[in-house]
């Protein structure tokens, strides 16, 4: 495994081993489109559930993974703003994000975990049907690691910055704009968001970049950890 990623990994499991037992601990990993964000959650989470099976076996997993796409605005709710077109060719953008609804499910989740916690939900997105799938996303009481992954999740204004005060870590993944740009065009052909990859760069640079722009302006000043994204998919210290 990458040099970079373990290093994350080792600091999150230090970090696990310092929490109480009754508190998860919850771990928010941010970026502009494009940084790979999903990937290294999945990646961490996995680590984390692999760590903790090897040395409690047959213990459930540790970890769950929530991404915050699941907060999207639906479309019907993008169609009842007040500029619905705007807010449609948008998308993405942190105005047409809950978050309200991300403080709430953050909230739910410092709460003491006891031997009848109950399991809690969240949201996750249907990429076929372009659109929320409300309580797809199930934490259960022995998820004692939470990893969230978003773009505006490490923002600096509310309520971005409030759930983010509640997180225990907070990594950032930066990445060159031309190698995000790449990724986006291609990931929207991929999608059908487009029908051609110049269709999809068109709306990398007319909507994602300018969100990545805005979320490294606003980006929290207390970040516990970076890497940088690479083109050929490695890793690199930020």
């Amino acid at each position: 495994m990458e040099a970079q990623v373990t290093r994350l990994i080792d600091k999150a499991w230090a970090k696990f081993l310092e929490t109480p037992p009754e508190t998860r601990l919850l771990i928010a990993i941010g970026g502009i489109p494009g940084s790979g964000k999903t990937t290294l959650s999945q990646t961490l989470t996995n680590a984390l559930n692999t760590r903790h099976a090897a040395l409690h076996p047959p213990a459930p997993p540790i970890a769950a993974f929530v991404p915050m796409d699941g907060y999207h605005l639906t479309r019907a709710q993008l169609s009842a703003l007040p500029d619905p077109a705007t807010a449609h060719a948008r998308r993405g953008a942190e105005f047409t994000f809950d978050g309200a609804g991300f403080l709430r499910l953050v909230e739910a989740l410092r709460a003491p975990l006891t031997p009848d916690a109950p399991t809690i939900l969240a949201p996750s997105f249907d990429h076929a049907a372009k659109d929320p799938k409300e309580d797809d996303i199930a934490v259960e009481a022995t998820h004692r690691i939470v990893v969230f992954e978003g773009n505006y999740i490490l923002l600096s204004r509310p309520p971005w910055s409030t759930a983010a005060s509640y997180m225990s870590l907070r990594y950032f993944i930066s990445v060159p704009r031309p190698i995000a740009r790449a990724r986006l065009a291609r990931r929207h052909l991929a999608a059908g968001l487009v029908s051609t990859l110049e269709e999809g760069d068109r709306r990398a640079v007319d909507n994602d970049l300018p969100n990545g722009d805005e979320i490294i302006q606003l980006l929290l000043p207390d970040i516990d950890d970076a890497v940088e994204s690479l083109e050929d998919g490695g890793w690199a210290h930020a």
